[in-house]
């Protein structure tokens, strides 16, 4: 089975595209190191012939509410105007818990996308997670100052991505099924401590300084806004566990 990969390249695509091909399926990864532009349809045409199903893990580095909407509006129309017209039976998307309550910043694309799929009469999978381990690092690679490291005051609950990326798989080899149970990590975390267990790791101990993030999704994520409600599928590696490894 032929399933595109949209944003294929990326943290959490690099481990879908594993876990296909572990599956025992074909990734087509679109991508802009590929050639694909997600907010061009006609750059979209190619990609999705005899793919029955597409995981949508593609983002965006922008922190805009409008410039994170613009992307996402785009690119999720072109690959469901595509996708339907190319046959794609099952569109698997990957969003955030909480992002539709939150609604401001980079989460306002998400909430738009979502917005999109929901009117849909099927033909979609939406998948809202956690944030992933990989994200504490992302995070303090924007954030350093020198010998003092920032760190942003949220409470969170993150999972491995490689458990998201298998999950993403079994949802997109299965029928539609629409909004499916959220999926988080095992354990609620304080991001500045996350940051203090990574930088151990690599034998840094700069000053932590704990700071909140401006606006209404940083007052969500200290006030627990992105953390899974009690119905969630919790996935099993805490963030310690993840670290071990790498």
């Amino acid at each position: 089975m032929r399933i595109a990969v949209a944003g294929g390249t990326g943290v959490i695509g690099k481990q879908v595209v594993e876990q296909v091909l572990a599956a025992g399926h074909e990734p087509v990864v679109l991508s802009r190191s590929a050639g694909c532009d997600l907010t061009n349809e006609h750059s979209v045409r190619q990609w999705l012939v005899d793919c029955p199903a597409v995981i949508d893990v593609s983002g965006s580095s922008t922190t805009s509410a409008s410039a994170s909407m613009r992307y996402f509006t785009q690119s999720t129309a072109n690959l469901l105007i595509v996708g339907r017209e190319s046959g794609v039976e099952n569109h698997v998307a990957l969003s955030i818990v909480g992002a539709a309550q939150i609604d401001a910043g980079y989460y306002a694309g998400k909430a738009a996308q979502e917005r999109m799929l929901r009117v849909l009469p099927g033909g979609y999978t939406l998948l809202r997670t956690t944030q992933f381990h990989e994200f504490v690092g992302q995070n303090i690679n924007r954030m350093s100052a020198g010998p003092v490291q920032v760190a942003p005051k949220m409470r969170l609950q993150p999972i491995a991505g490689s458990e998201v990326a298998q999950a993403l798989v079994e949802l997109a080899v299965q029928p539609a099924a629409g909004i499916v149970q959220d999926l988080a990590g095992p354990k609620e975390e304080w991001m500045p401590q996350l940051f203090a267990q990574y930088l151990a790791k690599q034998n840094q101990s700069p000053k932590i300084i704990e700071v909140p993030l401006p606006g209404a999704m940083g007052k969500a994520m200290r006030d627990g806004g992105i953390l899974p409600g009690p119905g969630a599928r919790l996935g099993t590696e805490t963030y310690t566990e993840w670290l071990g490894r790498q």
